[in-house]
């Protein structure tokens, strides 16, 4: 399939700037692929899709404040995005980076330094002259760059889940935004299973396609894991004809990289690259709840692949219609 098969057009006044005050409160775009419906619901009314026995799958992820400002010698202001944080040594996007050498000290707004070393496929590798927990301290949070407004105390809190555990994003895994602990326990009321995965939001998920063909693009490996009481509960929900329902398409590559043929997950870690685009078959997803993506996103490739791309380019028609909130902080999809 080509690139431009997933472009659309929005009014920008529909980019969501700042989160609901209450998570559950957003709108729900509800997509029956059997009837070939469309319908809307409030989000936090999301339980009355689950029968007891079913599973809900998030993800744990926690997004670190990766986003560093500080200044070159000549005073000029720099923006440091971190994507990679093993040590003091760290792979970032730097901007402006075309200015900025080899071998250039940058000075942080806590007086860390940071000094570029090389360039990669991907950014910048830089050195802190500081353990990267102190440089994460002023750090702020990784706000998309359509959110044209510096964050604030508030973004700190919204722009993480109530569940989030495992240190290591970049950004969020945004259809997770949407749940509060009173949903999440009416959703466990009702017999639903829910039990967590972790992927690292980075790069790999929101790095644009370039190749016009959308085949040849390759996704960046982004850190996740399975484990071993998760695999056993999704497994059996699998085996008594329960559904498992992904939260977000970070949590629905963690399934189905984990999944054989059959169906069943596997405990698991590691680097996945999987990229899911149209043709793909699903081996254990059943459900999605997603955010609305970008035009010519793979996050947009990966939902039609579920929905179908006729389907959700008429879903997205009538979000946009309808005047939906979008990305990040916007209003939710599900895809049963």
């Amino acid at each position: 399939m080509k690139l431009h098969d997933f472009y659309y057009e929005f009014p920008k006044e529909l980019i969501a700037q700042a989160p609901l005050k209450t998570r559950d409160n957003a709108r729900l775009l509800v997509l029956d692929r059997k009837k070939n419906e469309i319908s809307e619901i409030i989000f936090k009314d999301l339980a009355q899709y689950f029968s007891a026995g079913d599973c809900l799958v998030l993800n744990d992820t926690k997004v670190l404040p990766v986003r560093l400002y500080g200044h070159r010698k000549t005073g000029g202001r720099v923006e440091i995005f971190l994507l990679d944080m093993p040590g003091k040594k760290c792979k970032a996007l730097v901007n402006p980076s075309a200015r900025i050498k080899d071998g250039e000290k940058i000075t942080l707004e806590s007086g860390i330094n940071a000094v570029i070393l090389e360039r990669t496929n991907i950014g910048r590798f830089l050195e802190f002259d500081a353990p990267i927990e102190e440089v994460l301290k002023t750090g702020h949070v990784p706000l998309p760059p359509y959110i044209e407004r510096v964050d604030n105390a508030f973004d700190k809190e919204s722009y993480q889940t109530v569940y989030a555990a495992r240190d290591g994003a970049t950004a969020a895994p945004t259809a997770g935004l949407h749940f509060s602990g009173e949903l999440l326990e009416k959703i466990k009321n009702k017999g639903v299973h829910i039990v967590y995965v972790t992927l690292h939001t980075s790069y790999g998920t929101f790095a644009p396609v370039k190749s016009e063909n959308i085949e040849e693009h390759k996704m960046h490996f982004e850190y996740y894991e399975m484990k071993e009481e998760t695999a056993r509960i999704i497994n059996n929900v699998k085996k008594t004809g329960g559904k498992i329902f992904g939260v977000g398409t970070t949590s629905c590559r963690v399934l189905e990289t984990s999944a054989g043929q059959d169906g069943f997950v596997k405990q698991g870690s590691g680097e996945t690259n999987l990229f899911i685009y149209p043709g793909y078959e699903f081996k254990t997803v059943d459900s999605l709840i997603t955010n609305f993506h970008l035009p010519s996103s793979t996050l947009l490739m990966l939902v039609s692949a579920l929905a179908g791309r006729d389907f959700i380019m008429t879903a997205y028609k009538r979000a946009i219609d309808l005047r939906f909130r979008f990305f990040s902080y916007g209003d939710a999809m599900l895809i049963l």
